[in-house]
């Protein structure tokens, strides 16, 4: 496993600002995390045998480990399978204007079959449109490939409660800026074995799930995920389509990612700090 997120050129960013505060002001120089969009173009063979390329995602993300953030997306979004099946991934196109190539290209092999129409965001359309949570539940049941139930993964609570400042000290580009979401792959001694960060908390998972996908190290099952900000059902899901086992929040999480580590046996951490946590879902893996 890489253990630090590539800090790519162009991921951080430096503006002239005037800082006031204290009784003074003056000018000074502030990092700033970079947002950019990142547009996913698949390239894939259709059922008359022809190669075909169609543009399926833009996201706003901080530049780095792009191939990861779209391998992930298509792994997470299940359009892709495992390894096998992509043939290759690289940026795609001239660079923007500012330097950076926003585009990137997976190619998939022949022999794997694209149902675009399934391509909705997280297996789910919005409250709006009348879908509850037990729909949601089930449209991830369909969609997921690796059961972690049996994940003989165990985490004494000293081990759980050190996770926040290890996942910060490997966190580069928050100490910078301090505008950054991560995810860390952390393992059964509370080591935290890879980092990835992002303006999206969503693009920081899909940036580490998309790590192992391309290292073929896919499922998860003896591993768990320590985020950095709140457990949202879209995290939840993307961390059961890898077959982790536990999550831990620093902050809370949603009543729709509690039910769905209840569904499928997962273990649910929030508001995790080095003295304290409260467990919402399975506590069998943590040591008692």
């Amino acid at each position: 496993m890489t253990a630090r997120a590539a800090n790519d050129k162009g991921s951080v960013r430096h503006f002239t600002i005037d800082r006031v505060g204290e009784g003074k002001s003056g000018k000074a120089t502030d990092a700033v995390a970079t947002e950019e969009p990142l547009e996913i173009r698949l390239a894939y063979t259709r059922p008359d045998g022809k190669r075909a390329q169609q543009s399926i995602s833009v996201t706003m993300r901080t530049p780095g480990n792009d191939d990861e953030l779209a391998a992930g997306f298509l792994f997470t979004e299940g359009i892709v399978r495992n390894r096998a099946d992509l043939r290759s991934i690289g940026p795609c196109g001239p660079p923007a204007p500012n330097g950076l190539i926003n585009v990137v290209r997976v190619e998939l092999e022949n022999d794997v079959e694209v149902d675009l129409d399934r391509l909705e965001r997280h297996f789910y359309t919005s409250s709006s449109c009348g879908v509850c949570g037990k729909s949601s539940l089930d449209a991830v049941a369909v969609q997921g490939r690796f059961d972690s139930r049996d994940s003989s993964l165990r985490l004494a609570p000293e081990s759980l409660g050190a996770l926040p400042e290890a996942l910060l000290q490997m966190q580069d580009m928050f100490e910078e800026t301090g505008g950054l979401h991560a995810s860390g792959l952390f393992n059964a001694k509370g080591e935290v074995l890879a980092v990835r960060e992002d303006v999206g908390r969503h693009n920081a998972l899909d940036k580490l799930i998309g790590q192992a996908l391309i290292r073929d190290e896919l499922p998860l099952t003896e591993f768990g995920v320590v985020l950095s900000g709140r457990a949202s059902f879209e995290l939840m899901q993307k961390a059961m389509m890898a077959g982790l086992p536990f999550v831990a929040a620093v902050g809370p999480p949603s009543s729709l990612a509690i039910e769905l580590a209840e569904e499928f046996g997962m273990t649910l951490v929030g508001f995790l700090k080095p003295d304290r946590f409260n467990v919402y879902a399975h506590p069998h893996r943590i040591q008692t």
